[in-house]
């Protein structure tokens, strides 16, 4: 049994993967033509979000068997394809979700208090006290849009900050809302009441510009945005058009990256708006975490048919 593993991981799922028995070559990087060359070696592909695993690849896998995506979402695996190939497909689902929640509060008191741009002018020989003044968060109400295990750790996040608790999902979540003191309501009156709007739903079709124009018009004045699920979700266009009479935006996710397009470079230099590079994963602990949900799954996988 042979893996390639194409990104930067933990060590950890390396030496997990070794212990039953399992030859793991490395590949950080790799483009794909060079995997195609390559990949019909191997049984498992382990990667993150830099390939599209499509067709192509798993095409010139003829001995593969798994792909494991070190991470949460699936939107660049063409899963429909590798289940008509008989390739299972497995993630770590559970492993990040406290980093990204984390992040996500992080970009709120970022630009609710416009803390990177203050830091930027102090290192750049200002003193701008008095000229930025920021708002608080406690008393404001937080409006989750998808309340899956990310967007719960969120609003218990919040709750213990003193903010109120609004959750949107396209399945019934209301008594796990309730459990915080929240109420779940349809996404448009989600927008029409929330300070802050933040997003966590996986990439699909149905999500893919969930905030269109049409939504972002229903936020207040003065509210505030923060993405850390996919950027995709978001039109950008449209945002960019907004930013004026919003508060700011937080986004650790862009349809780009990194951004190359017009649009997303004027919206990224805009001084409301805080970007972190699709980092929401990336802290010790959740990188162990990954390694170690990852090999599990893969070891369920090769037990269950029996590789």
């Amino acid at each position: 049994m042979s893996a390639l593993i194409v990104d930067k991981v933990d060590e950890t799922l390396k030496e997990r993967l070794e212990r039953i028995g399992i030859k793991v070559d490395l590949a950080p990087g790799i483009s794909k033509d060079d995997l195609i060359k390559i990949i019909k070696n191997y049984n498992i592909l382990i990667f993150r979000g830099r390939l599209k695993i499509d067709k192509d690849i798993m095409d010139a896998g003829q001995n593969l068997k798994i792909l494991a995506r070190y991470g949460v979402g699936l939107d660049n695996v063409d899963v429909e394809y590798a289940v008509k190939k008989g390739i299972a497909v497995v993630s770590a689902p559970n492993a990040p979700s406290q980093s990204v929640a984390e992040l996500t509060i992080g970009l709120l008191f970022s630009v609710a208090r416009r803390i990177p741009l203050l830091n930027a002018k102090v290192k750049a020989g200002e003193w701008p006290k008095g000229k930025y003044i920021g708002i608080e968060i406690a008393g404001k109400t937080m409006g989750i849009v998808g309340f899956g295990r990310i967007g719960r750790f969120v609003a218990q996040m919040a709750k213990s900050l003193g903010m109120n608790i609004l959750a949107s999902d396209v399945i019934d979540v209301s008594k796990e809302v309730a459990k915080i003191g929240g109420r779940q309501v349809p996404l448009e009156e989600l927008l029409r009441q929330s300070d802050v709007v933040t997003i966590h739903v996986p990439l699909t079709p149905e999500t893919y510009h969930l905030l269109n124009a049409e939504r972002l018009s229903l936020l207040k004045d003065g509210a505030i945005i923060i993405n850390t699920s996919r950027g995709e979700v978001i039109d950008h266009e449209a945002l960019l058009k907004h930013l004026d009479r919003l508060w700011g935006v937080g986004l650790d996710v862009l349809p780009e990256e990194p951004p190359k397009s017009h649009y997303l470079r004027q919206l990224i230099a805009h001084e409301k708006v805080v970007v972190t590079p699709h980092v929401g994963s990336e802290t010790k602990e959740a990188m162990m975490r990954l390694a170690e949900e990852l090999a599990a799954n893969i070891e369920e996988v090769i037990q269950r048919i029996k590789l």
